[in-house]
């Protein structure tokens, strides 16, 4: 495994691989991420894992200090995984001084995490083209746990024009269903039990959904009702939206909807979500 922390090195040691299969990550990685580097070896010739934590996806009052970061840990998982190469940037290297160009997705960024976090997918657009350029890689991959973040890469990649194919995995759970996430770390022992009514939110609304409730306000007030259950959750917001626009739905179609939430326990705020799907 080669670990490369500059550009140069990176588009250097780049030559030597064919179809690249890259995994971006800030690290702290968890078995979602490690599950995303095993389907990019399935179906690539090497596997570029990035581990960057990209302070402009932050907000002015968000957790960029206080983001898990831990790369020792980072390497040596990924060593086991017998990844091909790691990039290891610093935030110099990624924004030297003078830089003062940004990307903007429209359309679907001014609606969920991007309502709630202004700003939030203009840094991650502007990271992850600009990782796409230095690595270029033929596949990139994502967990669809981060759904609209898949959502906006997807449409960068085919609004740009780039050159590669943006592969959305499944979401991967702890045993009680909690969505893995580097920021699970920061839950404390009661705040972990509690979080795990995320998913009995989003399961609960699956079942409505199953049992043929197509009403878009009924579907969210179960999963307000549900999140009401646990004391220690504060609700940010509850969504069941088009799964392509990501506006909310009064009445869910045929081809089904994002259910989605993001929701504050303690100090810490987790995203989950859930597809919902017209089985025939």
């Amino acid at each position: 495994m080669q670990v490369v922390e500059t550009i140069p090195a990176l588009r250097q040691v780049r030559r030597h691989h064919g179809k690249l299969g890259l995994v971006p990550t800030m690290g702290y990685l968890h078995e979602g991420h490690l599950s995303l580097v095993r389907r990019a070896k399935q179906e690539c010739t090497a596997v570029a894992v990035s581990i960057f934590v990209n302070p402009t996806q932050f907000g002015a009052n968000e957790d960029l200090a206080r983001y898990p970061r831990d790369l020792e840990r980072d390497l040596a998982l990924l060593e086991k995984e017998q990844t091909d190469l790691v990039f290891a940037p610093s935030s110099a290297e990624i924004y030297p001084v003078g830089h003062g160009t940004f990307v903007e997705v429209g359309g679907i960024t001014d609606v969920l995490e991007g309502k709630a976090r202004p700003g939030h997918f203009r840094g991650v657009a502007t990271v992850v083209c600009k990782l796409f350029n230095i690595v270029q890689p033929s596949r990139a991959y994502f967990g669809q746990k981060d759904a609209q973040q898949a959502l906006v890469i997807t449409k960068m990649v085919r609004d740009l024009d780039m050159p590669l194919e943006v592969v959305v995995c499944p979401t991967v759970r702890e045993p009680d269903g909690l969505a893995m996430s580097s920021r699970n770390i920061h839950l404390a022992a009661d705040e972990r039990r509690a979080a795990a009514v995320l998913h009995r939110a989003l399961a609960a609304v699956e079942s409505r959904f199953r049992a043929g409730e197509r009403s878009g306000e009924a579907l969210r007030g179960t999963m307000r009702d549900t999140l009401a259950t646990e004391p220690q959750a504060s609700i940010d917001y509850v969504s069941v939206a088009d799964r392509a626009t990501l506006r909310e739905l009064d009445f869910v179609p045929s081809q089904g909807a994002l259910a989605s939430t993001a929701v504050r326990i303690g100090k810490t705020r987790l995203i989950d979500n859930l597809v919902l799907a017209v089985t025939a």
